[in-house]
């Protein structure tokens, strides 16, 4: 299987050739450790997760290494732990178990290695140090900076020049830079705040060296493939270029950098002060399945914006419903993988490879291929269980005339089913009044209030059936009859 992706360094989309097939090296960045993980967080952590699946699919689980960082030294996370009170690396263990929680619940898998910052102090000291003697770095007022003036290349990733990011970026002015664009590679800890011995003193890491120096340690001096949210293009993955190219000038950093755009709610950027701000445990807490939350960031190809809204999370939800219903009793079949890889392959369009999944739903005789396909696109593991939100109930009672049933997913409670039992059978006797009178106002009206609360109708000669759907809202049920 040929793969192809769209290279932010060249600019084009090329084919994928691993430097060495038996071992295909994706670097991603990781979070910084403060807080939940909001929304667009999620975004990149889906996307290359689903390239992690495709990349293990086609070479193989074990040639395939996966490193995602966490930044667990930070200006933000010294800020926090002073609000708070709390000790720094109480908030930052917290934060890792909340993130990998909340991604794992979007159907995210754990990389193979997932470097914390602070286990790598030593190999960006001597990093550090390195550029430093090859002329590419210097020391001023117990900084150490790097000077982007040594490195003839910087911009190309980003396509601007200095002097264009110069005037068009927030540059921090500081009287020891010899270059306004010269950025920090280690910086003085004052008391109280994260420190390590260096060679310049007690002090702590700039957040770029991070990547470079974990980078290097556990994929070598060139690998495949680095990924990210194109917010990091400039200035995080423009300066691990330059430190890394110049500390390893043998080597190639990453050969191919993918890029994913970013998140809008409703249309609009999302921001706290448009109040359309909120992290992916807020969506879980309101009930909203992380397979719906995935299904929703993959359905739109990932080198483009990404708009949440309420209407792509209901459809997302009710398409989701469909197909767990669909392959809930049947066995994979591997046939599902041609059916996603054509699109997967041609720079990871997953929109596609959802829209393919539609027509396999359609048609019975290919649901073990949609499972397949469903495994492969991370909604469902190997051999794994229905989510339980999705699984199928149901509850069918007669009173000897008249037969109701009631179907779902997930858990909806004993009272509700009994609650829409007891209006399947006030639905089914109007029905029975309207077959003689002609009048189907009731019945009508019954089945208006039901679509209110989120319920689907059927009736037929066997009987009246009713399914809660994806808004399905029991508190409105108290008004259905009344």
């Amino acid at each position: 299987m040929d793969l192809t992706f769209h290279n932010t360094r060249t600019r084009t989309k090329e084919p994928f050739v691993p430097i060495d097939p038996k071992n295909v090296r994706m670097y991603v960045c990781g979070p910084t450790v403060y807080d939940r993980a909001h929304l667009g967080n999620a975004r990149p952590v889906v996307v290359f997760d689903v390239l992690y699946r495709l990349l293990r699919h086609v070479y193989g689980a074990e040639h395939v290494t996966y490193v995602r960082n966490f930044t667990d030294v930070d200006d933000k996370i010294n800020a926090r732990a002073q609000e708070s009170g709390r000790e720094i690396g109480a908030i930052t263990e917290e934060t890792i178990g909340w993130y990998l929680e909340d991604m794992g619940a979007l159907g995210a898998l754990e990389p193979g290695h997932a470097p914390r910052a602070t286990g790598y102090i030593a190999e960006m000291v001597a990093m550090i140090e390195d550029l430093i003697a090859k002329g590419h770095a210097y020391e001023a007022e117990g900084h150490v900076l790097f000077a982007v003036e040594s490195y003839a290349q910087y911009g190309k990733l980003s396509g601007r020049s200095v002097d264009d990011m110069i005037a068009g970026a927030r540059v921090e002015v500081a009287p020891y830079k010899k270059n306004p664009m010269d950025f920090v590679l280690w910086k003085p800890s004052e008391e109280g705040l994260p420190g390590w011995d260096s060679p310049w003193g007690r002090g702590r890491p700039g957040w770029h060296i991070e990547c470079s120096a974990m980078a290097g340690a556990l994929l070598g001096e060139s690998f495949d493939i680095h990924g990210g949210g194109n917010d990091l293009m400039f200035p995080h993955h423009e300066n691990e270029i330059a430190q890394s190219a110049c500390a390893h000038p043998e080597g190639h950093f990453a050969n191919v950098w993918l890029h994913n755009e970013m998140l809008q709610v409703e249309g609009k950027k999302m921001s706290k002060s448009l109040g359309n701000f909120f992290t992916v445990r807020d969506l879980l807490d309101e009930g909203i399945p992380g397979e719906v939350v995935r299904f929703v960031l993959l359905s739109a190809h990932y080198r483009k914006p990404m708009d949440w809204t309420a209407q792509k999370r209901r459809e997302a939800e009710a398409t989701l419903r469909d197909w767990f219903a669909k392959v809930a009793d049947v066995d994979s079949d591997a046939q599902g993988a041609w059916a996603v890889l054509p699109y997967l392959s041609n720079d990871l369009d997953t929109w596609g490879a959802l829209d393919q999944m539609r027509h396999l739903a359609s048609d019975k005789n290919r649901w073990p291929e949609l499972r397949y396909a469903m495994e492969m696109m991370g909604f469902l593991e190997p051999a794994g269980e229905i989510p339980k939100e999705f699984r199928q109930a149901e509850e069918s009672k007669s009173d000897g005339h008249h037969r109701v049933r009631v179907s779902w997913s997930g858990e909806i409670g004993e009272d509700t089913a009994d609650a829409l039992m007891k209006i399947g059978f006030e639905l089914s006797h109007a029905r029975e009044r309207a077959m003689q009178t002609k009048d189907f106002s009731e019945v009508d009206r019954l089945k208006a209030q039901l679509k209110e609360a989120g319920v689907e109708v059927r009736m037929s000669k066997a009987g009246v059936e009713l399914l809660p759907g994806a808004e399905f809202d029991a508190g409105k049920l108290s008004e259905v009859g009344s």
